[in-house]
């Protein structure tokens, strides 16, 4: 899942410093579950919103809302018949549900009310941690399901760089060595041959095509 969390309260106050009508809109979707934009964080940013304007003696009208998903028109439309009445939108969705929505309403300020942060898990609760930068050409095949573009420090290819100590990265002795992580679950499963097969280089420009990457699947247009 998308993982992000809330901007600090100064630097939303800045983006919205001339609005006195806004709506504050969460998503039920990805954000939810991290705990960064669902409808208990779209209460508590407004709430704080509207006491730091009360103490700056600059009142401000708010309106809650969450969508069921930021990044689908069908829910984006359910505001359609109300955001022209306000003069911005606080989006607590991940980056992409941000720019939709400001794709859909070109004439309202839409503003991030969180920093989206990566793809990835949830460890425990309140530990969130990466495991996928959506590269485009994933090779979890070839390195025992453990990604070594976001499990690697350095995202090294083939093989560890050899300055990791008792399977703890270089880089920060916290961290586990990615590629300790793959040799040892390549050796569990009988595999540790395929530490002899060179992974061949990304094709970054066929995977980015040039731009934003899209996928259509013709089996699903209407």
């Amino acid at each position: 899942m998308v993982i992000g969390e809330g901007k600090p309260l100064k630097d939303i106050l800045t983006m919205i410093e001339n609005s006195s009508k806004i709506i504050v809109a969460g998503c039920r979707g990805c954000v939810t579950v991290c705990c960064a934009g669902g409808e208990k964080e779209v209460g508590i940013l407004s709430s704080s919103i509207s006491m730091a304007r009360k103490n700056e003696g600059k009142p401000i009208e708010i309106r809650e809302l969450t969508l069921e998903r930021q990044c689908d028109p069908e829910y984006l439309e359910g505001v359609r018949s109300f955001i022209d009445e306000y003069e911005a939108v606080v989006s607590i969705a991940c980056g992409a549900g941000v720019q939709f929505m400001a794709e859909k309403y070109r004439k309202t300020p839409i503003y991030p009310g969180i920093n989206t942060n990566f793809i990835g898990v949830t460890e425990e609760q309140g530990v969130w941690k990466e495991r996928c930068q959506a590269c485009g050409d994933c090779k979890l095949h070839l390195t025992a399901g453990i990604c070594p573009v976001a499990r690697c420090s350095k995202s090294i290819m083939n093989g560890p760089c050899g300055g990791s100590t008792d399977g703890k990265c270089e880089v920060d002795p916290e961290l586990e060595c990615g590629w300790q992580l793959i040799i040892d679950i390549l050796k569990e499963q009988g595999r540790l041959d395929q530490m002899e097969v060179i992974i061949p280089i990304s094709d970054w420009t066929s995977s980015r095509d040039g731009g934003p990457r899209k996928i259509i699947r013709e089996d699903l247009k209407l």
